[in-house]
C-alpha cells in the first residue's frame, strides 16, 4: 500500500460515514473540492465507483459498502494502536543501559533502583560494572556514572550524590614498628597497596589536597589489585597502607581493625554524577530514572 492510498481511504471513509462531502470536509479540515478530488482519484485508481452522488446526498455503492465494512474496523484499530503508542510515550517503559563503577553501583544506584523499580514494572535497567572510563556513545550506553572530576566536558552531567572523601588506612599491627606518616611525602617510606586502573592499565596515583594545595604521590609496595575490596582486605591483614573511599573503611576504623592517617590531606571532592551525551528528548524511562537519582542535598 502506498502512502497516498491510506490518505485516500481515510477521505472515502469520512464521506461514506457522513453521507456528505461538506460535513466530511469540515471533519477532516479540508475543502469540499479537495476532498472530492481525492475520492475521485481513489475511484480512478481502483477502476470502480465507490460513491453515488446526487444533489441531495452521497451514498456508498455496493462496492463502497463492501469497502466501508472492511475499512472502518481496520482504521479504528490503527487509531487505537496509535493512541496506545502515545500512552507508551508518556509511560516509563523500556530499557536504560548504564555503565558505572562498583562503588557507585552499590552506594548510589542500587538503593534508588530498589525503591523505584517496584513502582515501574515496565522499566528495565541494565548495569555494566566497569571501573574503566567507558565511551558511552561508542558502547551504546544511555548514561554513565562517574565522579564529577572524571566526566568529560562535552557531556551533560547531573549530580546524583554528595561530596566524597578518600581515606588512607593501615592495620594497627602495620604501625607497630613504623612511624605514622604526617605528610604525603612520608609515604615513600611505607609499603602501599596499589590499584591497577583498567582504562589505561596504569597504577592509580594517590591524590591529596590541603588548603588549596594539591599533591599527587606515586606509591610502591608488594601488592597491586584491580579491586578496592581486596585492597581493604590486604590492608587489614597488615600488608601495607591503602587509599580508598572513606565509606569502605568506616567500619574498620570504628572497630579498631584499621587506623586512619593523613586525614587532614584528604579533603572532600566532587561526588558521583550521571552523565549522558545529548539534550535531545529523553525517553520517559530515562527521565524517571534520572529524576529519582538526582541529588537534592
Amino acid at each position: 500500500m502506498q502512502r497516498d492510498d491510506l490518505v485516500d481511504l481515510n477521505a472515502f471513509l469520512a464521506v461514506a460515514e457522513e453521507r456528505s462531502f461538506t460535513r466530511a470536509a469540515a471533519k477532516l479540515g479540508t475543502s469540499q473540492s479537495a476532498l472530492s478530488h481525492v475520492v475521485r482519484r481513489l475511484e480512478t485508481r481502483l477502476g470502480i465507483r465507490l460513491l453515488s452522488r446526487t444533489t441531495r446526498n452521497v451514498m456508498p455503492t455496493e462496492a463502497g459498502e463492501r469497502l466501508l465494512r472492511t475499512l472502518g474496523p481496520a482504521l479504528d484499530e490503527i487509531d487505537a494502536e496509535l493512541a496506545a503508542l502515545g500512552e507508551l510515550r508518556e509511560k516509563p517503559a523500556g530499557t536504560v543501559r548504564i555503565t558505572t563503577g562498583e562503588h557507585a553501583a552499590r552506594t548510589i544506584l542500587w538503593p534508588v533502583l530498589e525503591r523505584l523499580l517496584p513502582d515501574y514494572p515496565d522499566l528495565r535497567v541494565e548495569i555494566s560494572i566497569n571501573q574503566g572510563l567507558t565511551d558511552i556513545v561508542e558502547e551504546r550506553f544511555d548514561a554513565g556514572i562517574r565522579l564529577g572530576e572524571q566526566v568529560a566536558k562535552d557531556m551533560i552531567a547531573a549530580r546524583i550524590g554528595p561530596d566524597v572523601r578518600a581515606a588512607v588506612v593501615g592495620a594497627p599491627a602495620y604501625f607497630a614498628d613504623r612511624a605514622i606518616p604526617r605528610v604525603p611525602q612520608d609515604l615513600a617510606e611505607h609499603r602501599c597497596i596499589n590499584l591497577r586502573l583498567p582504562t589505561f592499565g596504569g597504577l592509580y596515583v594517590w591524590e591529596f589536597s590541603k588548603g588549596g594545595r594539591e599533591l599527587n604521590v606515586r606509591v610502591d609496595g608488594q601488592l597491586v589489585f584491580s579491586s578496592t575490596s581486596m585492597i581493604v582486605t590486604a590492608a587489614a591483614a597488615g600488608f601495607g597502607l591503602a587509599m580508598v573511599m572513606e565509606d569502605k573503611v568506616r567500619d574498620g576504623i570504628a572497630n579498631g581493625s584499621l587506623m586512619r592517617v593523613l586525614d587532614d590531606w584528604c579533603e572532600p571532592f566532587s561526588g558521583y554524577h550521571l552523565y549522558y551525551p545529548t539534550r535531545r528528548q529523553a525517553s520517559p524511562a530515562f527521565t524517571v530514572l534520572l529524576e529519582a537519582l538526582r541529588y537534592r542535598g
